[in-house]
């Protein structure tokens, strides 16, 4: 291999840090916070603030490692480091598998979008179209996947930055709709802040959960990003602030407009807010936006595991060609296996268009969660066997080591809450499935060559 087989370093700062918001702003928040609101009622923003607030400390220990060793270019080489190949081996791959699981599930979304203004496509069709698009991007530079993000990113910003900034100038006038006046008292006026009482809250955590998943898709940005100790730390620190604007903020403004039980569930609604402003085209402005969220997470997907298995690869965990890049450095035949392994969601669009959708997130959902928690593992023994590099860490997690058990007690509780949902409930029996398949093929590959 020569010399220039590396990364190219085309992510800018504006790339990452529209980045970072893309990956913390997505359909559940423009479609699941329906469902959501319907469940918890008011209590859903404490909800998104305390699963937040553990998504900030995630990041922190995440960016922690990675800019204590900058040779290294995804979290799984620090798994390699502090838990040995096996632990590796899985997590890397349960990350392929995880955005797989999120880019099928958002190709899948693409098609159901589209089908809002073209009713008789085959939910295939577009599916399809967009895969050979977004594929076809992501094998030109990686400064084309950041320019794409960065619009995707953009359209998603400027639509909840509007509906803040319309929803509180018709709260501040008293706007009038078919539920009533509008006003802040609309959110503890209608049975409080808990109306469903500690149950419904609880069980919120479900949808909330899934709608941060890909957070931490900034810290794969790593090796491919102009001066990562600047920027790397500048987009994780900014979460908060994104978190309550867009999340908080948007639904403080809807449930101030809409009480949370006037609001339809089956139905967006940043719909609902626009329509009643008056805006004809409320529906078909919003499904552009999804559609573009869909979009961007799926691109998200094929960039994210392209480079898990090009790492991989680099630690004989992939196929030795998996690790070749091209002509622009991008790692082309890892970029196209994945592609392959998303063409999945073609053909099960075209056999079962209908509940494949709940069933991918859920076993991608708690894939995620796994992940995190090895971020959060990694940390850890981080600070345990490298206490002089850490000591001189200018991004040091806060709360150390209290935050790092506070987190894994609270996946152990989304856990349990997604196992209390039928829905859901499916993937605790799937995923499993999943990690003793990736546990017998390392040992079959260890046997395979036991100088490894």
């Amino acid at each position: 291999m020569s010399n220039n087989q590396h990364l190219s370093r085309g992510l800018k700062n504006r790339h990452v840090q529209l980045l970072a918001i893309g990956g913390a702003i997505g359909t559940g928040l423009f479609l699941g916070s329906g469902i959501s609101i319907h469940l918890a009622g008011p209590s859903i923003l404490f909800a998104y603030i305390i699963t937040g607030i553990i998504c900030f400390l995630v990041m922190r220990a995440l960016g922690e490692v990675l800019l204590s060793n900058l040779n290294h270019h995804s979290f799984v080489d620090f798994v390699q480091d502090y838990f040995g190949p096996r632990a590796a081996f899985v997590t890397g791959w349960t990350y392929w598998f995880c955005w797989i699981c999120l880019a099928i599930a958002d190709l899948t979304a693409i098609g159901l979008y589209v089908q809002f203004w073209l009713p008789n496509i085959a939910q295939w069709v577009p599916t399809l179209i967009a895969l050979i698009i977004l594929f076809a991007m992501n094998l030109m530079t990686v400064k084309i996947f950041g320019e794409m993000e960065f619009w995707f990113a953009l359209i998603k910003v400027i639509a909840i930055l509007s509906l803040i900034v319309i929803g509180t100038f018709m709260i501040i006038k008293g706007f009038s709709t078919d539920a009533g006046i509008s006003s802040f008292s609309n959110l503890w006026s209608h049975g409080g802040w808990f109306p469903n009482g500690t149950e419904g809250f609880i069980l919120s955590f479900q949808m909330v959960v899934f709608a941060f998943t890909g957070i931490e898709l900034v810290g794969l940005t790593a090796g491919e990003t102009e001066n990562p100790q600047v920027v790397l730390p500048k987009a994780i620190n900014n979460i908060p602030i994104r978190i309550i604007i867009f999340y908080v903020g948007a639904l403080v403004v809807i449930m101030s407009i809409y009480p949370w039980n006037a609001i339809n569930p089956e139905k967006s609604p940043f719909v609902q807010v626009f329509a009643a402003v008056g805006i004809t085209a409320a529906a078909s402005i919003v499904n552009f936006v999804v559609l573009t969220s869909a979009a961007s997470a799926c691109n998200s997907g094929i960039f994210s595991t392209s480079r898990m298995t090009y790492s991989l690869a680099k630690e004989r965990n992939a196929p030795a060609f998996m690790k070749k890049l091209n002509a622009r450095h991008i790692p082309s035949n890892a970029t196209i296996f994945s592609a392959i392994a998303i063409f999945v969601s073609v053909i099960l669009n075209y056999i079962m268009p209908e509940g494949i959708f709940i069933l991918i997130t859920s076993i991608s959902t708690f894939c995620f969660i796994y992940i995190w928690a090895m971020m959060v593992l990694c940390h850890l023994k981080y600070r345990k066997t490298n206490s002089r590099l850490a000591a001189k860490s200018k991004f040091k997690m806060p709360f150390y080591p209290v935050a790092n058990y506070i987190i894994l007690a609270f996946f152990i509780f989304v856990l349990v809450v997604l196992s209390l949902n039928e829905e859901t409930r499916v993937a605790l029996f799937v995923t499993p499935v999943w990690f003793i398949m990736l546990e017998v093929f390392y040992s079959i590959k260890s046997l395979a060559s036991p100088h490894k």
